[in-house]
């Protein structure tokens, strides 16, 4: 299609006034406001929400340009369709060298990469360039790596049509945008923002499992050494996305890097986690009314200073992660790859790391791929949430009997959270924003979110989940406490006191198909054989859920050819159902 006239007028008048832009004085926010945004307007986009969509629906979000260390806090421009990125923009002034500056490249190209979008935008106008964002991202990167097209200011109009076919809103509705990204998906190198945090917490984890068995003869089991292992990875992580997205001070484990004994200040840092977010994710003291066991094994552990340097030193920058760019259902994608392996201790107190038997068996750790849970939850929660009020909504009571890291736990709370925000800004708004315990908050791209108070409230009331992996559990916590914190910022820096739930009653660990009677008759019961069948009693784990006749959505992909002994076996066959497979019978159970 030919260039619209509106292109035609663009062209010419920054020809006429090309050395006045260029000059230092011709800010971005001028060019932004003249040239890009009528520009993207000309492909179809509704820049300024004339449609007047809710915030999370809006075609285009527009970032202020805040500057943070020099460089800009956020792309200029994320473009979506629905509620999902497709790509960013990021606008520079005219006077910045598109072409050869290495800078701005790759600050776009870091922001994509880290919100796994496959292409984006350079441009000042003059120049525009279309990034692949798919490799990893390195500082000292030329200009030109990973740029797919080029364009300069005098070739819209005669290239509109190519321009058009990949960025218009149309070409991205009908699914020529992603044709084009997949195209040119498959270059050597490439490395996606998921395998780089793989690759980066499996060396953290075998750091840390070296160090800590070499220099703490009083852990005495494996059990013990991946739960030190794995909740030091996990309040790390934690920690450093919530300086990412401005709730906690920015630095501050690499500002415990400049002198000795880094352990101990971060186990200092931790309690203070404690008070803030009252999460068991910092849980290191009896508190009444919290039944949740207190962590008084790892504060006392001893950790080089040497070790936490490397595991520090690969979060900050020249690092390519933007923590809070990344989604937590990608964090979740990452540890359940990192849950199909397992510390073990040998003889000689070596730690190693190894694939666990069942992973090996199935040939590999598969995720459940994202439409699946959004087409479950959405004929299940969906379902549910039909003709409901809030108050309707907080009594359903929903549960995934092998969650694993949280995808489908992940998928009913953003659901959830989803339906709250549309019912609260369908009936009144204002109203839910007023009153001591408010259910909207005004969001800071115009329109309403929820507090974080209230989606706490429905974390607690409605998710729920077991898995017989300790360090499943773990991850399922953390991954939903993550997405409590999703929207926030700086506000929950000011001294708000315990803002995240103990998820300890709600995400359990024990064995969802075998119960205490499966010792039934035995004199005495072996510790080891109890530890590793992991009897779960459903109705003492949840007496509240049971007490109003049980769950009311068990959704889940529940784990297939899971091993039994011959006892587990016999004791299974009560159920029933003519086969032993851990998935019919977890359907079964379910029931």
């Amino acid at each position: 299609m030919p260039a619209p006239e509106i292109i035609h007028q663009l062209v010419a008048r920054f020809a006429e006034n090309r050395e006045a832009y260029r000059s230092g004085k011709y800010n971005e926010a001028q060019l932004r406001q003249e040239f890009l945004d009528p520009f993207f307007e000309a492909l179809g986009w509704d820049i300024y929400n004339r449609n007047g969509f809710s915030p999370e629906y809006r075609d285009v979000v527009i970032e202020d340009s805040l500057q943070i260390e020099g460089a800009s806090k956020a792309p200029d421009y994320a473009f979506k369709i629905g509620k999902e990125r497709k790509f960013y923009v990021e606008a520079k002034k005219p006077s910045v060298d598109i072409k050869g500056d290495i800078h701005p490249a790759y600050q776009l190209r870091r922001y994509a990469w880290n919100a796994r979008l496959p292409l984006s935008i350079l441009t000042d106008f003059e120049e525009l360039a279309v990034y692949n964002c798919k490799n990893k991202p390195n500082p000292g990167d030329s200009a030109a790596t990973g740029r797919d097209k080029f364009f300069r200011y005098t070739d819209y109009v005669e290239k509109w049509d190519e321009i058009a076919g990949i960025f218009s809103r149309d070409a991205v509705w009908k699914g020529s945008f992603d044709r084009f990204a997949e195209s040119s998906k498959g270059k050597k190198g490439t490395t996606e923002v998921d395998d780089a945090i793989l690759g980066d917490i499996e060396s953290w984890r075998k750091l840390l499992a070296l160090n800590i068995a070499l220099r703490n003869p009083q852990v005495a089991d494996e059990g013990q050494l991946n739960y030190a292992v794995q909740m030091t990875i996990d309040r790390i992580l934690f920690l450093r996305i919530c300086e990412d997205r401005g709730i906690e001070p920015e630095e501050q484990f690499k500002s415990m890097t400049s002198r000795p004994g880094i352990y101990a200040r971060m186990v200092e840092l931790f309690r203070r986690a404690d008070m803030k977010y009252n999460s068991g994710l910092f849980h290191f003291s009896v508190e009444k009314g919290n039944d949740s066991a207190a962590d008084t094994f790892t504060p006392g552990l001893s950790i080089d200073d040497k070790v936490l340097k490397e595991i520090i030193a690969s979060i900050y920058y020249p690092c390519p992660y933007i923590f809070k760019e990344i989604p937590v259902e990608i964090l979740g994608q990452v540890y359940e790859q990192f849950l199909g392996r397992v510390i073990r201790l040998t003889a000689g107190r070596q730690a190693k790391v190894e694939e666990k038997p069942e992973v090996r068996k199935a040939g590999g750790v598969y995720y459940t791929p994202k439409y699946i849970v959004e087409y479950i939850v959405a004929n299940t929660v969906g379902k549910l949430l039909e003709g409901k009020t809030p108050e309707g909504a907080a009594e359903l009571k929903l549960v995934d009997p092998a969650c694993g890291s949280g995808s489908f736990l992940l998928g009913a709370y953003q659901r959830l959270l989803d339906w709250h925000v549309q019912w609260y800004t369908e009936n009144d708004p204002q109203k839910w924003a007023k009153g001591r315990n408010p259910a909207l908050a005004a969001a800071s791209g115009g329109g309403w979110k929820l507090t974080t108070a209230k989606k706490k409230e429905i974390l607690v009331n409605n998710i729920h989940g077991v898995d017989i992996d300790a360090q499943a559990v773990e991850v399922t916590k953390l991954s939903l406490l993550l997405k409590v914190l999703e929207e926030e910022s700086g506000q929950l820096s000011l001294g708000l006191e315990r803002v995240l739930p103990d998820l300890g009653r709600n995400i359990q660990c024990g064995n969802s198909l075998i119960g205490e009677d499966y010792f039934e008759g035995q004199l005495a019961v072996d510790e080891k054989e109890r530890e590793r069948v992991n009897p779960f009693e459903w109705k003492r784990a949840f007496p509240a859920v049971f007490a109003k006749g049980g769950f009311d959505a068990v959704i889940g992909n529940p784990p297939y050819g899971a091993d039994f002994s011959i006892r587990e076996r016999e004791y299974l066959k009560t159920f029933d159902v003519g086969s032993t497979d851990s998935a019919a019978l977890m359907m079964i159970r379910s029931l």
